[in-house]
């Protein structure tokens, strides 16, 4: 049996468009429940949300039917978590907080095998490789991984051109709300003077021929985000979505007008 083509990996660098949702729910069954509305992909947050490796593995196992393509936001940019995320079977990663060309090129060679990378090899015992009965694992694995860094403070944003550059970076995607903050505008990823270093990270990233993604509920801001060329954004988030509508609909009984 052969690895298959990652075909979020093969999109993303195709720039086609690809529209997510952000789940931050920690729940496999809250996982498939929006793998089943029929988006492009689902984010697994990992740096924010309380998951663990069992947790994201748990989340993948219960995407895998479905079409819905699994992103991992891991922690933080380590080595040993990206290792055994690698080896749960997670192939698209977004990495937080990259703000620099040598952090990039050490993500990317942890997630692949020698002589391209420094990843461990013990792919005999891990899910990725469908406990070996992916034959030609081993050689086909560094190939199907996709790196997304994710740009998100005023340092990053300046050498943006630098990190998109990296081999092995298939994409950037912007984190509005961290660049905001350290911009002087914590709590306000709408400020104008942050539309405006996003736009231009965007432009800058796409004209080094690299797909570039973001996060945003705002119908308005999505629609100017596609227009200026991204390709890839989640368009909500799940505890959000809870939040929003088990709060109207308790307004609208609880003590009706």
């Amino acid at each position: 049996m052969m690895l298959p083509e990652n075909a979020f990996k093969r999109a993303v660098s195709c720039r086609e468009r690809l529209i997510g949702l952000w789940a931050a729910m920690a729940d496999p069954y809250g996982a498939e429940i929006c793998a089943q509305a029929g988006f492009d992909w689902i984010l697994l947050d990992g740096e924010h949300a309380p998951n663990d490796l069992r947790s994201i593995l748990a989340q993948l196992q219960s995407l895998a039917p479905y079409r819905a393509a699994p992103v991992v936001r891991v922690p933080e940019g380590n080595a040993v978590l990206l290792k055994q995320y690698l080896d749960i079977g997670v192939q698209n990663f977004l990495v937080p907080m990259v703000e620099s060309a040598e952090q990039a090129r050490a993500i990317v060679a942890a997630t692949r095998y020698p002589p391209q990378g420094t990843r461990g090899v013990g792919s005999s015992i891990a899910r990725a490789s469908r406990w070996a009965r992916y034959t030609d694992y081993l050689h086909a694995a560094n190939g199907q991984v996709c790196v997304l860094a994710q740009v998100e403070t005023a340092a990053g944003a300046e050498r943006i051109e630098d990190i998109a550059a990296v081999d092995g970076v298939d994409g950037i995607f912007i984190g509005p709300a961290d660049l905001a903050a350290s911009m002087g505008h914590l709590g306000n990823p709408g400020h104008p003077e942050v539309g405006s270093a996003i736009a231009r990270a965007m432009a800058r990233t796409l004209a080094l021929g690299k797909a570039v993604g973001t996060l945003t509920a705002e119908p308005a801001s999505i629609r100017r985000y596609l227009e200026q060329g991204a390709s890839f954004i989640a368009v909500g988030v799940d505890t959000a979505l809870l939040a929003r509508a088990t709060r109207d609909l308790a307004a609208a009984w609880i003590n009706p007008a």
